[in-house]
């Protein structure tokens, strides 16, 4: 059996007890824009906080690209979202090659040369990261300046967060 199909057994199970209230409308309150790794599947328990107060968006390396910023966009000004919170983590596969690299890999394996994606958004120092990612997502002129954005690096290891403040702010 596929992994797929061992999911809708597992669906169809689980639904007898879904809660029929989480069918309303979402109503966040914070957004946290993080890395698809597995590993931070159980960052909203880390957080102490409830699934339907967060509007959780995922994507691999924590990047505040066109479709992340429209994420935030939507569930700030419509949902109601009151913070962004942007959370990096240590030992991030985007750490262990560059953009070039990996175009260079996927044009000799497949023989092509795409247009998109144009950047993979590689990267090597995780608070570097978070920092431009804080500095994109409050430098657009639709999120809301009352709207805080702060940024965290998460330790796999150890599961605890460290706030990067901006450059100019730390020293």
């Amino acid at each position: 059996m596929s992994i797929i199909d061992q999911a809708l057994a597992a669906n169809a199970t689980a639904s007898a007890s879904y809660d029929a209230s989480h069918s309303g409308p979402p109503k966040p309150k914070i957004a946290i824009v993080t890395c698809a790794d597995p590993r931070l599947s159980g960052i909203l328990r880390l957080l102490g906080l409830d699934e339907p107060d967060v509007d959780l968006i995922r994507n691999v390396g924590t990047v505040i690209d066109d479709d992340t910023i429209r994420s935030l966009v939507i569930s700030t000004r419509l949902l109601g979202t009151q913070e962004i919170m942007i959370i990096n983590h240590d030992g991030c596969g985007m750490t262990t090659f560059t953009d070039a690299e990996f175009e260079a890999r996927l044009r000799s394996e497949s023989s092509e040369w795409p247009i998109a994606p144009a950047r993979f958004f590689s990267f090597t120092d995780p608070v570097a990261n978070t920092r431009e990612q804080v500095r994109k997502t409050r430098s657009h002129p639709w999120i809301a300046a009352e709207v805080p954005v702060r940024g965290f690096v998460l330790d796999v290891g150890t599961g605890l967060l460290t706030e990067v403040t901006d450059a100019a702010e730390a020293g």
